[in-house]
């Protein structure tokens, strides 16, 4: 009998020991398990935050290698300054324009609101169309400095355009052309004024209002303000193709407009 209850005991001890063991080898598996769950998890989520990133990053393998990218982006930018930029060329291109009209400085707003005021509003819309005018005259001089522009886009350019915002290739043009456009815009301007009788025109409406009672005195330098002016202008007018280009696939007019900017859809 005492054989049998050691045997009993030590078989119970066994089958005790060997359940622990399999238990805690289903622990060990599933916790290896749940740790290469966290693990695939964690890649998920941050391949997600960099999907943009890692989609260029294969590029080759899609069929679209740097060089491509370039041209993309060359191409998105020469429709943008042919189709929108050409526009303001035309006669009362800025004027006729609700995203490049100039309209009037802060300190000659009371100017147009006063000569209104006392029933010359006819003479305040000459004055608007007039500076409107002269960056009609000075916008056809920046075509071929956007172009040259266009052509030094590097593949590292274009890639950081690409990944960029709805405004991303516009913006780069700007800060690469915006200086030397100033350069060239603002002499012809001023000559503008002086051919159309812009000078004088305002010369006689700032007169005029500087003569009415209680009134500051005003004196603005009206080239340089419209010279900006005129900038900005064509600068949005470029960023409305470069948006239609990202945002509709209909705006994508060539193969390699459609193959690049499906990248960033």
């Amino acid at each position: 009998m005492q054989i049998k209850k050691v045997f009993s005991l030590d078989f119970l001890s066994f089958g005790i020991k060997s359940v622990n063991n399999g238990l805690f080898s289903i622990f060990e598996r599933s916790t290896t398990m749940m740790k290469k769950i966290h693990a695939l998890i964690l890649v998920i989520t941050l391949s997600g935050c960099a999907e943009l990133q890692s989609v260029v990053g294969n590029m080759p393998q899609l069929g679209v290698d740097n060089e491509m990218i370039a041209t993309g982006l060359r191409q998105a930018l020469d429709m943008g300054i042919k189709k929108q930029v050409e526009k303001l060329t035309k006669q009362d291109g800025f004027y006729n324009n609700d995203l490049a009209k100039i309209l009037l400085p802060p300190e000659l707003q009371k100017v147009d609101k006063t000569l209104r005021s006392i029933g010359l509003g006819s003479l305040a819309d000459e004055g608007i169309k007039a500076l409107n005018n002269a960056a009609t005259d000075a916008v056809g001089q920046a075509t071929p400095i956007f172009v040259d522009a266009v052509k030094r886009i590097t593949f590292t350019d274009a890639r950081n355009i690409l990944l960029g915002g709805d405004r991303s290739a516009t913006n780069y043009l700007e800060q690469r052309t915006r200086d030397e456009l100033y350069a060239k815009f603002n002499p012809t301007i001023k000559a503008s004024f002086e051919k159309v009788g812009a000078a004088k025109v305002w010369e006689n409406l700032i007169t005029r209002y500087n003569s009415v009672p209680l009134t500051t005195d005003v004196n603005p330098d009206l080239t340089d303000y419209v010279t900006k002016e005129a900038l900005d202008g064509v600068f949005n007018m470029i960023s409305v193709e470069e948006k239609d280009i990202r945002t509709s696939a209909a705006a994508r007019t060539t193969t390699i407009l459609q193959r690049v900017f499906a990248l960033q859809d």
